[in-house]
């Protein structure tokens, strides 16, 4: 019983989906805004995240997932928090880091991001499609 149970648990492990993301922050003015982007895929709008690539560190799969769904080179101010929920029957873990862009760059709509806006806060709260990532700005945030 014992080794069916830590076969279960390897299974599941081997089954962990890890992704990395960011809360990637801009001034203008007074404000602070952050970034938001559409998939028109899943009709959706939240934070630039995505999967793990093999080799991969999770800072780093957050450099590379930011920068290919907004077009903005970015550096880490630190670290915001993570997010865990179900993939379908996987369970999938998302760590986010707050960065800020390196310099001005221009987005341009992709396969898989087809719009992004700069928000306050609150108006990303209000627009993120998922609860979790409610939760995660909230908490940044103090909303």
């Amino acid at each position: 019983m014992a080794a069916q149970i830590e076969a279960q648990d390897a299974d599941q492990a081997a089954a962990l989906i890890l992704a990395a993301g960011g809360i990637l922050e801009k001034t203008a003015g007074p404000l602070t805004l952050i970034a938001v982007v559409h998939r028109e895929r899943y009709d959706d709008w939240s934070l630039p995240k995505g999967k793990q690539e093999p080799g991969e560190t999770l800072q780093q799969t957050a450099l590379r997932e930011v920068r290919e769904e907004t077009g903005f080179a970015v550096r880490f101010t630190g670290f915001a928090g993570c997010v865990h929920y179900r993939h379908g029957r996987r369970p999938k873990v998302v760590l986010y880091w707050k960065m800020v862009p390196e310099q001005e760059a221009e987005f341009k709509p992709s396969p898989e991001v087809q719009r992004l806006l700069w928000l306050t806060p609150p108006q990303a709260l209000a627009r993120v499609t998922y609860e979790d990532e409610k939760k995660l700005l909230r908490q940044v945030y103090q909303l």
